[in-house]
């Protein structure tokens, strides 16, 4: 990542509140992709006074702002992450909810030159792969 969320906020001149601070530092050192839900439980263990309704308007902020990405991965949830963070490509659990990120070569390679043979230049893209594990049994 190459600055701080809070560093972020600050250089496109949002007032940072104390809470809105806590928000940006629970987002900062999450390692997954939380929900608003989750992102209130985190903050409001830093700080019981932050109520859902603010994590849910900082959020929105940051969202709007460009700080934050929102991916929607099919489960009823929308969950974050920074959106300044290197390009990924997320694979799905279907069962657990679970998102794995990577990065493939070929993927990006792939894409690139189909943009190509159909006469394009490929600007960005976002790939979600919903699985669930082999050894679970095909349903019919």
């Amino acid at each position: 990542m190459s600055k701080s969320i809070l560093t972020r906020c600050e250089t496109i001149g949002l007032r940072m509140t104390e809470q809105r601070r806590i928000i940006a530092g629970v987002l900062e050192s999450a390692e997954d992709h939380p929900d608003v839900e989750e992102l209130y439980h985190r903050a409001s263990r830093k700080d019981p006074r932050i109520s859902l309704a603010t994590v849910y308007r900082t959020v929105k902020l940051f969202e709007e702002s460009g700080i934050l990405e929102k991916h929607e991965f099919g489960d009823g949830r929308a969950r974050y992450e920074t959106a300044d963070r290197d390009h990924h490509d997320h694979l799905i659990d279907m069962h657990t909810g679970e998102v794995i990120e990577f990065v493939n070569a070929e993927i990006e390679a792939l894409q690139d030159r189909i943009a190509k043979k159909l006469g394009y230049r490929l600007m960005g893209h976002r790939l979600e792969l919903y699985c669930v594990p082999l050894d679970d049994p095909p349903q019919d």
